[in-house]
Order: structure tokens, then C-alpha cells, then sequence
């Protein structure tokens, strides 16, 4: 099915009133099983949330524009779909099995984030503020050559769904006013396994790639990120009557800019484990603090009583320029050591120049693991600093 174009020569301002949603949901409940479903070229309004969810054996064709609507903040806030984790809710749920989406390098998804931004007001995870685009409950799912301008909140969330693999991606959420663009990741992974993210850009601000709990199986390569929180499992461990696992995990061939962090992993004092990450080519300039690994993070108190391992971590080929003195700060929890961390070809240097420091507690056979701990790393240790220390 060939969706029509709309006879429309201009973006539309966030304050149009036309809605192309019913006609988008009638193209993939008519065409959604076994059929291809074309959106030519042109600008598609979304004011509704969509639920996709029923997909079998369909291409979907992207050649437009999809402008999410931002006068009807209130709508989107009571009305968008719970994504069960944390509270966070999406524009968007996509799933089934064997789905291709395919951009061409000109699809745009536009979120119409500044106003959001703005409402939101430097604030964290504010309730019902949607995800762009869901992968929910899906196998098999082929996304390729979309672009992202100005998302919503998170740019993408896996949830549930085995086998995906997102490629040639484009992403940008960067505020204009006074206020930040915060919870603009570009993507996380949750309770998902066998997933494939290759060749993206994303300037967002937060969490470039984020691998939640209960994520297997994941490969992310030739991945550049501004302005973000960079290559990151976690934050697991929440909930500490629920264990949270994460294994299997390779980010390789990576370039980080003004970031946070480079290649970190943050968890609360919970219970479960991580196991078998590699962080491989990392290369960044003026990034805050490198390596960074938590037993607490946000709250930095009760560190040494988490029960959630942190095991088989390898750090290799990781260079760059540290914003401050401090390369890598690694506080471990007393109670459960991390176990079998391994680091080779570290080279970081900070922007101001001197040595760096290496700040560690609790490794096992540390001295084994071929890294040179200069000082102990308190609990207390931000995943961001102000200067040095």
C-alpha cells in the first residue's frame, strides 16, 4: 500500500491542527501482515499516540516527515503508553515479528522536543513526557536510515524483544533556551537480547547508548557521540527485591566528544549481576571522567552494601583527553568485589596536562589487572566532577 502524499509544500508549525494519525494506523492495520507499507515523501502530522504492536512479515517504507505535535501537551502526558520501566511511557509502540523500517537517509522524525524542554524545566523523568519510538514485545525488527531532530525524551527504547538490529541512524536533541535537554537519550535496552546498533551519530545530551537490566547480547559498533553520557550499562540494581542482569555485551569502535563519560557502568545497591562487557576503541576528546564505575549511583551512599557483581569487564584501546585529572574512578562495593576487570592500552591524558589520576576500590586482583590505581575511590565519587581532585 502506497500511503498518500500530502499535498502540503512546508513543514507545519507545532501548532497545525490537521492529525495524520488515523490514516498512518488505517496504512499498517490494512497492510501491517504479509504487505509493504510506503509514506511518500511529504509531512505527516502525529497528534495521537500509535500502538503497532500486531506487525508480521511487513516493509515499511519511509520517504516523509512525521511531526509529533507539542500544543497538546496535556493529551500526550495523560495518554501516552506505559513502557512498564520506571514509570516512562512512549508516543509510539512498535512490535511483532519480522518488521523492516527503512528510511533511505530521508526519513525525519520530528519530536518538537524544545517545547518539551522548556515545560520540562531542567527536571528528571518527567511522568508521561513520551519516548519517540518503542520497540515493544517485537522479533526480528530491521530499522535503517532514519534521522531524529529535536525527540521528545528518549529517542529509542527496546523493551522486551529479541533480534534487532538498528543501523545508519541519525540523532539530534540540543536545547536553544535556558533550559537543558535532559533525559534525551539515544537509546536504551531493557529485558531484550540479540541486538545489533551500528553506524550512528547522536548529539542528545544524556546516555548515548544505554544498556538497562536484563539485556543479553548486544553488539554496538561504529557509534560517534556528542554532548552525551557516551557508552553505558546501566543504571541497574534498583530495586533490590529485584535482581537485574546484564552479559554478552560489546561496544567497539566508538568517538566521544564533550561527553560525561566515556565507557561506565552505574548501579544502585541492588542485587544481580554484570558480566562479559567489553568496551573496545573508545577514543574521546574533553570528556569529564573517563571510566567510571558505581555501586551507587545518584545517591552515593550505601555503596559497600550492594550484592550486584560486577564481573569480567574488559577496558581495551580506550585514549583520549580528560576534561579534569581524573581518568578512571572505580568504587566497588566491599560486599560484592568487582571480579576479573581487565584494561590494556589505556591512554588518557587531561586537557590541562600532567598525569592523570586512577582511583580504585575493591577490585579483586587489582594488581593483576593492568591498571595503576594511584589512590583509593570514595563512595561518594561523582559521575560528574567540577574540576580537580
Amino acid at each position: 500500500m502506497s500511503f498518500p502524499r500530502r499535498r502540503t509544500a512546508a513543514r507545519r508549525t507545532a501548532a497545525a491542527a490537521a492529525d495524520d494519525t488515523p490514516q498512518i494506523l488505517d496504512a499498517f492495520k490494512q497492510c501491517g501482515k504479509d504487505g509493504t507499507i510506503i509514506f511518500q515523501e511529504g509531512t505527516y502530522n502525529i497528534r495521537q499516540v500509535m500502538n503497532t504492536t500486531d506487525l508480521r512479515n511487513v516493509s515499511i517504507e519511509i520517504h516523509g516527515t512525521f511531526v509529533w505535535s507539542a500544543d497538546n501537551i496535556q493529551y500526550w502526558l495523560s495518554h501516552s503508553y506505559s513502557v512498564t520501566y520506571a514509570g516512562r511511557s512512549t508516543a509510539w509502540l512498535l512490535g511483532g515479528r519480522d518488521i523492516s523500517m527503512r528510511g533511505f537517509g530521508r526519513a525525519l522524525f520530528d519530536g518538537n522536543g524544545q517545547v518539551w524542554i522548556d515545560q520540562n524545566r531542567n527536571a528528571g523523568n518527567q511522568n508521561g513526557r513520551p519516548i519517540s519510538l518503542t520497540i515493544w514485545r517485537a522479533n526480528n525488527v530491521f530499522i535503517d536510515g532514519i534521522r531524529w531532530k529535536m525527540a521528545q525524551f528518549w529517542h529509542t527504547f527496546v523493551a522486551h524483544s529479541q533480534n534487532i538490529t538498528m543501523t545508519n541512524l541519525e540523532m539530534n536533541t540540543s536545547s536553544n533556551s535556558q533550559w537543558k535537554a535532559v533525559n534525551t537519550d539515544g537509546t536504551d535496552t531493557w529485558n531484550s537480547k540479540d541486538i545489533v546498533i551500528r553506524n550512528w551519530t547522536v548529539t542528545c545530551h544524556d546516555d548515548c547508548i544505554s544498556i538497562k537490566g536484563n539485556s543479553s547480547n548486544v553488539h554496538v559498533s561504529n557509534v560517534t557521540c556528542y554532548e552525551s553520557g557516551a557508552m553505558c550499562v546501566g543504571s541497574i540494581g534498583s530495586n533490590a527485591g529485584q535482581p537485574d542482569f546484564v552479559e554478552n555485551v560489546v561496544f567497539e569502535n566508538v568517538s566521544l566528544y564533550h561527553s560525561s563519560n566515556a565507557a561506565w557502568i552505574k548501579t544502585y545497591p541492588g542485587t544481580g549481576y554484570v558480566r562479559n562487557v567489553t568496551f573496545r576503541n573508545i577514543h574521546f576528546e574533553n570528556v569529564n571522567q573517563p571510566i567510571y564505575v558505581t555501586s551507587c549511583i545518584y545517591s552515593y551512599q550505601n555503596c559497600d552494601n550492594s550484592r550486584l557483581g560486577i564481573t569480567d569487564i574488559h577496558w581495551e584501546n580506550i585514549t583520549g583527553t580528560s576534561r579534569y585529572n581524573v581518568a578512571a574512578a572505580i568504587h566497588c562495593s566491599s560486599r560484592a568485589p568487582c571480579d576479573d576487570l581487565h584494561f590494556s592500552d589505556i591512554d588518557i591524558k587531561p586537557m590541562s596536562g600532567g598525569t592523570a589520576k586512577v582511583l580504585c576500590s575493591n577490585i579483586k586482583n587489582q594488581a593483576s589487572s593492568g591498571l595503576a590505581c594511584t589512590g583509593p575511590c570514595p563512595g561518594s565519587q561523582p559521575q560528574q566532577l567540577s574540576g580537580n581532585v
